[in-house]
């Protein structure tokens, strides 16, 4: 995701990608979803962020290729940017987010250890 984003920052604003409270607010949530990923991954709220990033994240490419004014829009068509970009995009979008939502769903429906299993 990070490289992804970094991409998105060369491409927009002429290469100078987010400046102020958009770029504090993307590393804000960069580090939540490490947070819920490393340390909670084992706690119900770890597994809520693993799956909320994972439904932002396969929505990815269809956010990237909204409307003309996407990212994806006529100033990228035909260049050679573009299939890496959209490779990219789909890849991020659909599968790891599509494994991790469905880590995390799991995870989430599964009985918690605390509970009686039909001891005899």
């Amino acid at each position: 995701m990070t490289l992804h984003l970094a991409d998105d920052a060369r491409i927009s604003n002429g290469g100078m990608g987010a400046r102020g409270p958009a770029n504090i607010a993307t590393v804000l949530v960069l580090l939540v979803w490490l947070i819920g990923t490393l340390l909670l991954a084992e706690r119900k709220s770890g597994q809520v962020i693993m799956l909320l990033r994972a439904l932002l994240g396969f929505a990815m490419p269809v956010i990237h290729r909204a409307g003309t004014g996407g990212i994806v829009g006529a100033s990228m068509a035909g260049t050679t940017r573009a299939f890496y970009f959209v490779w990219v995009t789909l890849l991020v979008g659909v599968i790891s987010s599509g494994f991790a939502g469905i880590l995390a769903a799991r995870a989430l429906l599964r009985p918690s250890e605390g509970t009686d299993r039909g001891a005899a």
